[in-house]
């Protein structure tokens, strides 16, 4: 697992996102337990795990974010259309 690119996860959907999302959370959960019980792991693992979880989160709130202003910029259109 390499140094994720912030490039690779635009062209992903949200719903592919939500898997990784899910995916990373449960990578990243495996190396802190293998880290607390002392078992060989690469260390920088946890670092890109991290790194890729933030990267993953940050590009679908921003994705939710959007839809939310399309939604509320409709709702206010349709109220000052009726006004």
């Amino acid at each position: 697992m390499g140094i994720p690119k912030f490039n690779d996860i635009i062209s992903l959907s949200n719903l592919e996102i939500s898997e990784e999302i899910i995916k990373t959370e449960k990578t990243l959960f495996d190396l802190r337990f293998k880290k607390a019980t002392r078992q060989p792991f690469k260390s920088h693992e946890i670092k890109n795990a991290k790194r890729k979880l933030a990267q993953l989160k940050t590009i679908l709130t921003a994705r939710l974010d959007t839809v939310e202003k399309k939604k509320s910029n409709t709702i206010v259109k349709l109220i000052n259309k009726e006004s």
